[in-house]
């Protein structure tokens, strides 16, 4: 188990380039199964999580060429579904959660799919019941078995439904749109997701011959097509890194520049931390954050306490809430943190308090951080990271803090962020990976 050692306390200055979208890369990358003809990708994000996903597509016998930094070819023209009855299959696929998106493309091109229950952040329940539910409207038997922990998907003549979706999950529509778009005649989901990633994903696979309609919207309507062909397509810039850049900024009063954002894709984000009082400048599309010495939380316009919660798209992304409630520790201001959709991913909370942080766990979903202008700052510690957003919070914390912390379980972090500890230290950061 790595660790991270923090001397906290320091200014920073200097560019950062986010990395491309985790949670846009895990759905393009099995959507490369839905073709044998060869399909380009450029910014994918070489972390752990994405790094374990190319390896089980290998394993599935896609043949995978890097090309550069962040830039693969993948042909899968020789797919081998023996695999799915290996122990490899069994580890690699549980190993993270985005592995469920593999059956959509399979089930749409080979009529099957397999996969294991699978691993991700330990925050709480993640339904997959939208998934199979929209595999069964296509027509395909679902068929769980609790002694293996294996779900099989199986439908050898998929047809075209209408949906009405009881959650807007993301993964979940990516992963119906996906076996439908090979099925015979029209599918339409309604209440489907629309976050620029999905988004991303059917301006990919329209582009592979795919006939996809409201892209964009909550009302997807998918022409089922014989086959689909190659494409090349680059992946959008991690809106959830960029948030943490910001909120770093803020939080180490920290002049920096965050280039090449997308800005147009970010939604609220921009919205968000003007209320909680961070000052930036957009220039073309760059963040360009001062030093901040003081950022001041707003009210409502009645005047009670600010609130901040997570929605589905155009909302405000959950992945947000662990990095925003740091950042506010330090603000002048009260705010509540409204946790909706994970019941577990606030309790991180406890090593903020051990910090010196003024922060009341209201219960499993809301916290209110009394934010106290840099008065007191937080004291150093020992910490462990349990998941990938609420890691790199702490590891923000750190770096604000008097003193030298030790954070733990870094592996986590690994899972969401390229080579960080390296590209914090080149604008000023003291961290050491042990």
């Amino acid at each position: 188990m790595g660790s991270f050692k923090i001397e906290g306390g320091h200014k920073l200055k200097g560019t950062l380039t986010p990395q491309g979208a985790k949670n846009e890369a895990l759905q393009i990358l099995a959507a490369v199964l839905l073709t044998a003809e060869e399909v380009e990708l450029k910014n994918i994000p070489e972390i752990r999580d994405i790094m374990r996903m190319i390896e089980l597509l290998e394993g599935l016998g896609v043949k995978v060429n890097k090309i550069g930094k962040g830039h693969y070819t993948f042909k899968s023209d020789e797919i081998d579904l023996d695999y799915f009855h290996t122990d490899e299959f069994r580890t690699k696929g549980a190993a993270i959660r985005g592995s469920i998106m593999i059956i959509g493309p399979l089930l749409a091109r080979f009529g099957i799919g397999y996969i294991p229950s699978p691993g991700g952040d330990k925050i709480g329940r993640r339904r997959l019941d939208t998934h199979f539910i929209g595999f069964e409207n296509l027509g395909a038997e679902f068929i769980y078995n609790k002694e293996t922990g294996f779900y099989k998907v199986e439908g050898k003549n998929l047809k075209g439904s209408y949906m009405l979706l009881e959650e807007a999950s993301v993964t979940g529509t990516a992963n119906i749109l996906m076996a439908a778009v090979m099925a015979e005649g029209t599918t339409t989901i309604y209440n489907a997701a629309c976050e620029p990633y999905l988004q991303q994903l059917c301006k990919m696979i329209n582009s592979m011959g795919g006939k996809i309609s409201g892209v964009g919207s909550n009302l997807l309507t998918i022409e089922g097509v014989n086959e689909l062909g190659g494409c090349t397509h680059t992946i959008l810039p991690d809106m959830i890194e960029i948030g943490s850049f910001i909120a770093l900024a803020a939080l180490t009063q920290s002049e920096i520049t965050i280039e090449n954002c997308r800005v147009d894709q970010l939604g609220l984000i921009p919205k968000v931390f003007k209320k909680l009082g961070v000052q930036f400048v957009i220039k073309d599309d760059d963040i360009i954050i001062p030093e901040n010495r003081h950022y001041e939380i707003d009210n409502f316009i009645d005047g009670s306490m600010m609130s901040i919660s997570d929605a589905t798209w155009p909302g405000l992304s959950p992945d947000l809430l662990s990095v925003i409630l740091v950042m506010c520790t330090q603000a002048k201001g009260n705010v509540l943190i409204h946790q909706k959709m994970f019941e577990s991913r606030l309790f991180f909370v406890d090593n903020l308090i051990d910090m010196g942080a003024q922060i009341i766990l209201c219960d499993p979903h809301r916290a209110t951080v009394m934010g106290l202008d840099r008065r007191v700052p937080l004291k150093a510690t020992t910490m462990s990271s349990p998941d990938i957003r609420a890691g790199v919070s702490l590891l923000l914390a750190a770096m604000s803090a008097e003193g030298t912390s030790t954070i733990h379980n870094i592996e986590q972090i690994d899972r969401g962020y390229q080579d960080i500890e390296h590209r914090l230290n080149a604008i000023g950061a003291r961290i050491t990976r042990l």
